[in-house]
């Protein structure tokens, strides 16, 4: 549990947090390790979420061709 969430590729960051969650759920960790677990459990829901919203905005920038068929994909300023 110290890889840097910000470098944690969608999969990494949810094995993580399934396991925190788990390891919360059970309760048999001291009160400082569960802030500490949890405070971790929020930065990799975000990791996930953040990582979800770029997968989104990628499959939403496919561009197809007249018979719908994916041509390429538009730059996501666009």
């Amino acid at each position: 549990m110290s890889d840097p969430v910000d470098q944690m590729s969608f999969e990494e960051a949810m094995k993580e947090l399934e396991t925190v969650v788990g390891q919360l759920e059970r309760g048999d960790v001291a009160l400082d390790d569960s802030i500490a677990l949890y405070e971790r459990g929020a930065a990799l829901k975000a990791r996930c979420e953040a990582k979800l919203k770029e997968a989104e905005e990628k499959v939403a920038k496919i561009t197809l061709g007249a018979g719908g068929e994916p041509t390429g994909t538009a730059p996501l300023d666009a």
